[in-house]
């Protein structure tokens, strides 16, 4: 891993849970790509480019960013013809992927591809890891979690895509407790007189506004919503722990067909997604909040997509 890949912060005297953290789809933090590709199932000739180099298409929603062509020219050396397929909607990867017209994508989480296949009986596997990005704890009033007090307000998104994230990341630091082991917490699973803080949901799109209200005393923000702000990226007090379990079903993927989990072509692209150079590049273009995840192979990450599709057929 490059030496300019960032770690979270340790956390501050919060529980560690042991449980997946499951809920409503959260779209993987990425912009998305400006273009839409019109597909057709390739013909089985269409498999290997004319010059012998083994065609893999990977399908994208942020297929402008830099580190695809750093990841393109490094398959090239290893004979793989990688082209990068930009989709505009979140929606379309998977299915294209599904019907063969793409061979890879990576845009999603584990959450993410759990609901999709619990959604349409899919079966799509993730075969290596990318990156994950925090949830920071913004504030302009405290610098530590240790300087919140009794009965201050904590704004946090509303919408169950992140409301139960921002919930464990507020458990995490220390500053709210539960009444019991939610699997999707809300705010009626907050303990408050066990809590520090008070917690305030609103729409996400609100949470970086608040960040000046006297009544607030911190903000739980969406990395895209931060950066619209003008936030300082590395001003937050607190993040999740992108190697806690809680953590987990957050983890972005290269996901691919059931039956090519173990394909060594694919597995390669994995490879050379690690390679110093494509991580440099991935961290600079998420402003440094991209972590990259090591030490996932494909059997773990499977688990864990197995174990949050259950998860959130449990929670309904």
């Amino acid at each position: 891993m490059s030496e300019n890949v960032p770690v979270l912060p340790a956390k501050n005297g919060g529980k560690r849970r042991t449980g997946l953290v499951v809920g409503a789809v959260v779209a993987v933090v990425v912009l998305v790509g400006a273009l839409v590709f019109a597909f057709t199932r390739p013909d089985a000739d269409d498999s290997a480019a004319g010059d012998g180099a083994t065609v893999v298409r990977l399908g994208t929603t942020d297929v402008g960013q830099p580190h695809w062509e750093i990841l393109k020219e490094l398959a090239a050396e290893e004979g793989i013809d990688l082209e990068i397929v930009g989709f505009s909607e979140y929606t379309q990867p998977n299915p294209a992927l599904t019907e063969d017209e793409i061979d890879l994508n990576a845009f999603q989480h584990i959450l993410y591809l759990a609901d999709h296949n619990n959604n349409t009986g899919d079966d799509l596997q993730p075969i290596g890891s990318t990156l994950i990005v925090p949830l920071p704890l913004y504030s302009q009033k405290h610098t530590d979690v240790s300087e919140f007090t009794k009965g201050e307000q904590v704004a946090i998104p509303n919408d169950a895509t992140n409301q139960a994230r921002a919930l464990f990341v507020l458990e995490e630091a220390g500053l709210i407790e539960f009444t019991g082991e939610p699997k999707v917490p809300t705010p009626d699973d907050v303990d408050t007189d066990a809590s520090t803080v008070v917690v305030r949901p609103v729409e996400a799109s609100q949470t970086a506004g608040l960040i000046g209200d006297p009544d607030v005393a911190g903000v739980i923000v969406n990395n895209n919503f931060a950066t619209d702000a003008g936030f300082d990226l590395d001003s937050y007090v607190f993040a999740d722990d992108p190697n806690s379990p809680g953590a987990q079903p957050y983890i972005n993927i290269i996901a691919a067909r059931p039956d090519d989990a173990d394909n060594p072509t694919y597995q390669k692209i994995v490879e050379l997604y690690h390679d110093p150079k494509v991580l440099e590049s991935v961290v600079e273009s998420s402003g440094g909040t991209a972590t990259i995840v090591e030490g996932y192979d494909a059997a773990k990450l499977q688990d864990v997509l197995a174990q949050t599709q259950e998860n959130l057929k449990a929670a309904g």
